[in-house]
């Protein structure tokens, strides 16, 4: 990393201590948690590529815009929200990271309260991150379902927008609690308008025979910075299914970390990069069994365009006491552009010896054969490239099996599609 590059990390990071500076004696919220993540953010700073997590994702980008906090909620977001055709249902609407009850439609069967963050325990400060968020977040969920009930599903709406031409950064913090035996589709939908970043920390407690299913679809805007981190604790028999999608953004990433912390709990980590102009998208996992039996599956997919970077790095660790682990992560990239560039990094780290791992990496361009046969029937080239392109994507979207949500992700990548930057 150049010392420019480092100069500007350094001078971003002053400038959000000096930001909480300015806010922590009307921030709500745990005010321990605050100045741990204070302290942590301050050893820290901004990640650089120097770290090893955040080799190919380099922040410099973010490091050079002046970001401020949103000094007032948006008068009327009522067009912004009816464009995004969402789905009907429960559902939970945040504006520039704070909640917005006129828009929101609370469930009956599930526990809910905003107003704070909701830190829980599961989040590391060592990220520096989710330190970040525990310092600066204003708002957010605390989810509870209990033991045995069946919640159907709730969707989570962030809106970003800049105030006034100002890019403005929020911090979205939410904890998720699953009782033995409970369920719950949770899905998110992120977006907005203009240049701001969004930095959501979410926390999953999944508690014995509970069952998770995590829909995350990221459209934020052309000039927005998404950076979310999810840290998932499963116990027995539990599941943590999720899939996300990341078609939006200047940069994105998102982290996952997975703890398989019971006998026969399992985690799905799938997800669908769609990149194109400069944009840049990062999904990294890390996975962790800590108990015998244990699976976990990844399928991560991209489509890369123009100048596109798609990353996935993926890690799973396997405990001693881990014996009968399967663990599989598989990643395939379709390059649409001689200029496109993925980088792919599967790691295994394995101390039991009765396990079944692997992993495993494709890249490639569109078949000419398929392409071939498709244009000698009349189909246009644009049209040929679509199928081939959707025939490659309908794969990585099997788990979603929500069909409210898998229909509007399909409409989304279909749109994405149309207007791609080259």
């Amino acid at each position: 990393m150049n010392a420019v590059s480092q100069t500007s990390l350094q001078a971003s990071a002053q400038g959000f201590l000096a930001r909480y500076e300015g806010l922590r004696h009307r921030l709500a919220g745990d005010t321990a948690a605050r100045e741990a993540g204070a302290a942590a953010f301050t050893r820290h700073g901004l990640p650089g590529p120097r770290e090893e997590a955040w080799r190919y994702t380099g922040l410099r980008p973010l490091a050079e815009i002046e970001f401020h906090e949103p000094v007032v909620l948006l008068a009327d977001a009522s067009a912004q929200f009816a464009a995004l055709g969402l789905p009907d249902g429960p559902r939970l609407v945040f504006i520039d990271g704070r909640f917005r009850a006129e828009l929101s439609r609370l469930p009956e069967n599930i526990a809910i309260t905003t107003g704070a963050p909701a830190f829980g325990h599961l989040a590391d400060n060592s990220e520096n991150l989710v330190a970040l968020n525990t310092m600066l977040a204003e708002d957010g969920a605390a989810i509870d379902v209990a033991p045995g009930v069946d919640a159907g599903t709730l969707l989570i709406v962030s809106l970003g927008a800049d105030a006034h031409g100002k890019p403005v950064s929020f911090h979205p913090r939410h904890a998720i609690r699953l009782g033995a035996g409970a369920s719950l589709t949770l899905a998110e939908i992120n977006a907005g308008t203009g240049v701001y970043f969004n930095n959501p920390v979410i926390t999953a407690e999944i508690a014995e025979d509970a069952t998770l299913v995590h829909l995350r679809e990221q459209r934020e805007a052309p000039g927005a910075f998404h950076l979310s981190t999810v840290f998932a604790e499963i116990a027995a028999r539990g599941t943590y299914d999720s899939f996300s999608l990341a078609l939006g953004g200047r940069l994105a990433r998102v982290q996952v970390h997975a703890r398989l912390a019971g006998e026969h709990s399992m985690a799905h980590l799938n997800a669908a990069q769609l990149l194109g102009g400069s944009q840049h998208a990062d999904f990294t996992t890390v996975v962790r069994h800590d108990a015998p039996a244990t699976a976990s599956r990844q399928t991560v997919k991209n489509v890369l365009t123009g100048r596109s970077k798609g990353v996935f790095q993926g890690k799973i660790e396997v405990a001693r006491i881990a014996q009968k682990t399967d663990g599989y992560q598989m990643n395939q990239t379709l390059l649409l552009s001689r200029d496109a560039e993925i980088d792919s990094k599967p790691q295994l780290e394995i101390y039991a010896d009765d396990v079944k791992c692997s992993h495993g990496c494709t890249v490639g361009e569109l078949d000419a054969d398929q392409l071939f046969y498709l244009r000698s029937r009349g189909v246009p080239e644009r049209e040929a490239r679509n199928i081939l392109v959707r025939a490659f994507l309908s794969e990585a979207l099997d788990p979603v099996t929500h069909d409210a949500m898998r229909a509007h992700m399909e409409a989304a990548i279909a749109a994405w599609w149309e207007e791609a930057p080259t």
